[in-house]
């Protein structure tokens, strides 16, 4: 139990970091993405909504991002964390790539990275649920994703109720039996107000002429490794509260 002892000091640590107050640089950069947001026609903020809401439909009720990986049942918790930094490492490689490609290509191809990266972080989620032993062809499972999802890219309020719902996810999986009328009371304008503005800083700076490339790797790299941070801890609550 020494290796769980050493993750549960980590788990705390992260709370502690997820909750204080945000530095200069992220008021900053989240002004800034405001201010931006104002200029885009609402047309555009529309197709943003529709893009995410038809991605995360697919994640919920299709079977496109199911992995052909193994759910990994009796791995303990240190040997899934091992293969969770591997499985991390192709996809941070896979999202890294595409940044670069689409930030090189100007504003139009960086509009194509959009739902290419939401794309990447689901089957990257996916495979995750396998790595620690959580079979997604049950439906619960993959509102759990969601939520992780959500939680990576919401504002604090948010994030504290996802963290709640998180941590007593073995109370609340039992409400997710089947996809009754789960994506018709989701509210898909907030979730793609907060996903956008979480990573709009990084990704304005993809659209810049002559740094694109860099900055598309740059914004993808670090969006992943902040997916990877919340994904792992998520599931680490949970291996834990099991033991």
């Amino acid at each position: 139990m020494i290796y769980e002892q050493k993750i549960q000091a980590e788990l705390f640590n992260w709370e502690q970091k997820m909750f204080k107050q945000p530095g200069f640089l992220e008021k900053t950069s989240k002004t800034i993405g405001s201010r931006i947001n104002q200029l885009i026609p609402p047309k555009v903020h529309n197709i943003i909504t529709t893009t995410i809401r038809s991605i995360v439909r697919t994640a919920l009720f299709g079977a496109e991002y199911t992995p052909s990986r193994p759910v990994q049942h009796t791995l303990k918790l240190e040997s899934a964390d091992q293969e969770a930094q591997e499985l991390f490492a192709l996809y941070q490689k896979i999202a890294v790539a595409e940044g670069a490609g689409t930030g090189a290509g100007g504003i139009m191809l960086s509009m194509v990275d959009f739902p290419a990266l939401i794309g990447i972080k689901m089957k990257f989620l996916f495979e995750l649920a396998h790595v620690y032993g959580y079979d997604t062809k049950h439906f619960s499972e993959r509102v759990f994703i969601l939520k992780v999802f959500q939680m990576t890219f919401a504002g604090s309020e948010s994030r504290a109720m996802l963290l709640d719902s998180i941590k007593n996810w073995h109370i609340e999986k039992e409400r997710w039996h089947s996809d009754a009328d789960y994506s018709r009371n989701m509210n898909w304008e907030k979730f793609q107000i907060e996903y956008r503005d979480a990573i709009d800083f990084r990704k304005m700076l993809q659209m810049v002429p002559g740094i694109g490339a860099v900055a598309g790797a740059w914004a993808n790299y670090t969006i992943l490794e902040d997916l990877r941070e919340f994904a792992m801890n998520a599931y680490r609550l949970r291996r834990l509260r099991e033991l």
